[in-house]
């Protein structure tokens, strides 16, 4: 167990101006679709839309994205986009839709660069934001987040967890050693 950065309720808060930053950018939601990054993203995107869904009353649709065969740091058989994007959960198109990527933690870019790939195979966006809970620094990639909840500089020796309560049993961003 490490030191608690962010607590169930600064979760709340950092996810909720996430929210409002996302519609002040976007001028509203036309168009907007949501995509988690496997797997703590997903719960992320989930919260997200919902509090868009209480500020906006509309239904964004929330995709999930397993990135796995788009990683560049693990041996992959040769396999064709149209079997990497079946095993993707994004039931909707992205076709000329603002598509915001969630991710729970920012680090070296990897994950991201993964990510845009996959988002490409569907379709062509109209745009691609990325919001995170975590900006950690670290970056071996020129990425950076459009949306952030929270900038924790780290040394490459620690680890930040995102806790989320749908898997771990509770809310929270804690730093290791």
């Amino acid at each position: 167990m490490g030191k608690t950065i962010l607590d169930k309720m600064a979760m709340q808060r950092a996810l909720t101006r996430i929210t409002y930053e996302i519609v002040e950018r976007n001028k509203g939601v036309d168009d907007l679709v949501l995509v988690g990054i496997k797997t703590r993203g997903i719960f992320l995107a989930t919260r997200i839309a919902n509090r868009l869904q209480q500020l906006e009353n509309v239904t964004i649709p929330v995709g999930e994205l397993d990135i796995t065969n788009y990683r560049d740091d693990i041996e992959h058989d040769s396999m064709s986009a149209d079997v990497r994007i079946a095993n993707n959960g994004v039931d909707f198109s992205v076709e000329n839709k603002r598509v915001i990527l969630v991710d729970d933690v920012l680090y070296t870019g990897r994950t991201v660069r993964a990510a845009l790939s996959a988002v490409m195979d569907l379709g062509r966006p109209k745009s691609i934001n990325l919001a995170v809970l975590v900006d950690r620094g670290h970056r071996e990639l020129p990425i950076r987040a459009d949306f952030v909840g929270k900038n924790i500089p780290s040394s490459q020796k620690e680890k930040i967890r995102v806790l989320v309560e749908e898997i771990d049993d509770r809310d929270a961003v804690e730093i290791t050693k």
